[in-house]
């Protein structure tokens, strides 16, 4: 048997050498400086006896794409990209009591028709599960449920290769006994994710694993959890009501521009055909009040953006939005006070999208600019035009993608057209009303009631 090659353990601090690591440096006394790294006979060493690759073309690995297992709901299959892969780990976050458990069970419902899907629940009990599934009508007894806290036993039983589909609620209720640390620590998250994911890609299963998220969004656990896994999806949007939006993340097998949106009703989360005619039905035109064309995905969507601008009780004045970022929101107000006549410093100012939707479309500006200034003025827009354009410090009103798209949704729901940036190619698109710069439109397009 080969000897293993010795280390060395140098101090990054003062360059001191030691054969063994210790917390301190015996040479200057720092704390944690002592790195351990080969030596050039080392590397020699460790060059000779390792393995030579055997590369092939390129063409010659590609391999046709395996059958994928399809959801039969549109939207979920999209944002997967065609379905879900064989042997591939997805991994879907989101906030408590948003809808993960609930959709994934309409999930496995839906693959356990042609396929054999394995529920495994960390979290509650079969008879909390059963609950769940009678209460959604998912109840199948091709659809097979378990309930483990061991990540070995899971492991273990997606090995078999007996399952096409396997679900786990969720990466953070489950422990390796191998580590010491209890369920949810990093150790136990990395460790029990590397074990399941060498035994899915081993039996060539499909799993799809829970995570929870942090108070500030992000899934929680170490960030080698999301490179690990193939898919990383993202269920969002306000747990109380509204829409629902799964978007993927990270997708090895597909794009990261589709997106999925779906309503909660008693029968679990349903799909929405036309979320903008939704979005939009009970909207009250006022001052304050415009319609942005923005996307999620590549999915055309109308949302109502409202503004409200008050002059402030206080010293300082407050801004807060819902559905915008925040800091966005103060880079406009501070170009609107410096472009344009606004006089914004003395006002409070509130932002909403309506319907529950967080808008990360940079074609936000220029509606989020348009309400302030509606709002400010006690104005409104002239023409029944949807808005959109991204704006620069210096006003201008940038080219964003897909006009046409927008354009055509606007147009399906009764606008007249849209209020977007000029194209400066000379093209005529019809029905853009195409501006230059925020202080333009602000003149152009807004009266009084």
């Amino acid at each position: 048997m080969a000897r293993k090659p010795s280390a060395k353990y140098i101090c990054t601090n003062c360059g001191h050498m030691t054969i063994s690591w210790s917390g301190r440096c015996p040479e200057c006394g720092e704390w944690n400086t002592l790195e351990e790294q080969l030596s050039s006979s080392n590397l020699n060493e460790i060059i000779s006896g390792g393995n030579f690759l055997r590369p092939k073309s390129v063409s010659m690995a590609v391999k046709s794409d395996s059958k994928r297992l399809l959801a039969n709901i549109k939207e979920i299959d999209d944002v997967f990209g065609g379905g879900i892969v064989t042997g591939s780990i997805s991994l879907l976050a989101g906030q408590p009591g948003i809808g993960k458990s609930t959709l994934l069970l309409q999930l496995a419902y839906e693959v356990a028709s042609k396929n054999s899907v394995l529920y495994v629940s960390a979290e509650e009990s079969e008879h909390q599960v059963g609950l769940r599934a009678k209460r959604l009508g998912t109840l199948r007894n091709d659809l097979q449920l378990a309930t483990s806290n061991s990540a070995d036993d899971i492991a273990a039983t997606i090995s078999q290769g007996k399952f096409a589909l396997v679900i786990v609620d969720s990466i953070q209720a489950i422990a390796c006994s191998a580590i010491s640390s209890s369920a949810g620590s990093v150790s136990q998250i990395t460790n029990s994710s590397q074990l399941i994911s060498t035994a899915a890609k081993q039996s060539n299963t499909a799993v799809i694993v829970v995570g929870h998220v942090t108070k500030e969004g992000a899934i929680a656990g170490p960030k080698v959890l999301e490179h690990s896994v193939d898919v990383v999806l993202q269920l969002e949007g306000d747990r109380y009501g509204g829409f629902k939006l799964l978007r993927a993340v990270k997708n090895r097998f597909g794009s990261t521009n589709e997106a999925g949106i779906f309503e909660m009703v008693e029968q679990g989360l349903k799909p929405v055909d036309n979320p903008s005619a939704s979005l939009l039905a009970e909207r009250q035109i006022s001052d304050g009040s415009v319609v942005l064309a923005t996307l999620e995905g590549t999915r055309p969507l109308l949302v109502e953006v409202q503004a409200l601008v008050n002059k402030t009780s206080y010293g300082y004045p407050k801004r807060a939005s819902s559905g915008f970022d925040l800091n966005r929101l103060n880079l406009l107000i501070a170009m609107l006070e410096k472009r344009t006549k606004l006089r914004l410093a003395e006002h409070d100012i509130y932002i909403n999208i309506v319907g529950g939707i967080q808008i990360h479309d940079p074609a936000a500006d220029l509606a989020i600019c348009m309400a302030i200034g509606s709002a400010a003025k006690n104005l409104q827009l002239k023409r029944n035009s949807a808005i959109f354009g991204e704006v620069g410090l210096s006003g201008e009103i940038r080219h964003v993608p897909y006009i046409e798209k927008r354009i055509s949704e606007a147009k399906k729901l009764g606008f007249d057209g849209v209020i977007g940036p000029k194209i400066r190619t000379g093209k005529k698109i019809a029905g853009l009303n195409g501006v230059s710069d925020v202080r333009s439109a602000l003149n152009l397009f807004l009266e009084k009631e």
